[in-house]
């Protein structure tokens, strides 16, 4: 079954605010931040914004705490957290209920200081912590140990992910880590998990995003570039990496051919890509999970440069999780630099003639996977 919700709601509105430092403030301030530029690149003021989507890792009840620090009183609010893909899953429910009326304008935000000001580690799993595994990366590591025994992946294939994200950061004036880095500086770095080194991993920073979202027949009223959503499909498979069913497949090979399906698509389609990189095993197999080449063929044609600036298949043009920002929940910064593309004001990074871009979002131990397609007008 699948709702039939493409193109009938549009993004009008993106934001962010803290990224790499920002000692001073809390998660709430660059999260009111993040929203009110947001809202005001929609056209609107917040007292308009009547459905409210968040999640974080500080507020067990997060619609409260962000909503009257926003000063909003939605009529829908949700609150789902499945980890850093939450976001990509709130623009469905986002759009569900702007289908159904139940509201007309939808907030989705998010804000962390989790460089300057860390919290607490979220709960551990349960079975597998008697184990002592360093989480998230072991889990991570596991992953990319099996992928590596049963096809062959290497590290410097995996080295290549960090490097061409770097490349992208030296594009982005925003991006935390612009300094350059090569496949030695990687493979040298200390590691963490084996096989994980520490410039496998993502960077540890503050941050926040937040986009508006309202029906499609209204986009047009408020911004001169609104970025419809085409499709929106989440699956999630375990809590425990134990659990997982195939370390070498996540519920990307679910998520994505129904996202796809719905938005009337296919991998050849896209112009741009915006995956979630926690990790350098994260790019790999959501390149084959939503089917942009063959199991096992991830890291062959990422050594061929497609996913580098000038390749044929740019991935994580902002810099990514790796190079750009990661305050613990990456989602909402994939779907804005998937909208800013289709907007054609990414400067030294645009992608000429974007007109379809995915964002996809991982959350747990590669446990919750959703896959969001975008389009400018012109998909329609």
């Amino acid at each position: 079954m699948s709702a039939n919700i493409r193109g009938t709601t549009a993004v009008i509105g993106a934001g962010l605010a803290g990224l790499g430092d920002a000692s001073g403030f809390t998660h709430l301030d660059l999260i009111g931040i993040a929203a009110h530029k947001a809202v005001t690149d929609a056209g609107l003021r917040m007292t308009d914004i009547d459905g409210l989507f968040t999640a974080n890792m500080a507020n067990i009840l997060p619609t409260l705490a962000v909503g009257e620090y926003l000063g909003v009183s939605p009529s829908v609010a949700v609150g789902t957290n499945t980890g850093g893909n939450s976001f990509v899953d709130h623009l469905l429910w986002a759009a569900l209920a702007l289908q159904a009326g139940l509201c007309t304008y939808a907030l989705i935000c998010y804000g962390s200081t989790q460089r300057s000001r860390p919290g607490p580690p979220p709960d551990a799993p349960p079975y597998e912590t008697p184990y002592r595994p360093r989480e998230p990366i072991s889990s991570y590591a596991l992953a990319c140990a099996r992928h590596m025994h049963e096809f062959g992946t290497t590290r410097a294939q995996l080295a290549l992910v960090a490097v061409s994200a770097r490349k992208w950061a030296q594009l982005n004036p925003a991006a935390f880590a612009r300094d350059p880095l090569t496949i030695e500086d990687v493979l040298a770095s200390r590691m963490i998990s084996d096989p994980l080194s520490l410039l496998d991993c993502c960077l540890v920073t503050d941050g926040a995003g937040a986009v508006v979202l309202t029906r499609a027949d209204r986009a047009a009223d408020h911004h001169a570039a609104p970025v419809y959503l085409l499709g929106c499909a989440s699956a999630q498979t375990h809590r425990q990496i134990s659990q997982m069913p195939d370390l070498t497949v996540t519920a990307a090979a679910q998520s994505g051919p129904r996202a796809f399906a719905m938005a009337g698509l296919k991998p050849t389609d896209v112009d741009v890509l915006q995956l979630y990189d926690a990790f350098t095993i994260n790019v790999l197999l959501f390149l084959e999970d939503l089917g942009f080449c063959r199991k096992g063929e991830a890291g062959a044609l990422v050594a061929s440069g497609a996913i580098a600036p000038g390749g044929a298949l740019p991935v994580n043009t902002n810099g990514g999780g790796l190079a750009c920002v990661h305050p613990g929940m990456y989602g909402i910064f994939a779907i804005i630099e998937a909208v800013e593309q289709l907007r054609g004001g990414t400067g030294q990074r645009q992608i000429e003639g974007a007109q379809i871009a995915l964002a996809h979002g991982n959350g747990g131990l590669l446990s919750a996977q959703t896959t969001a397609l975008f389009g400018t007008r012109a998909t329609l």
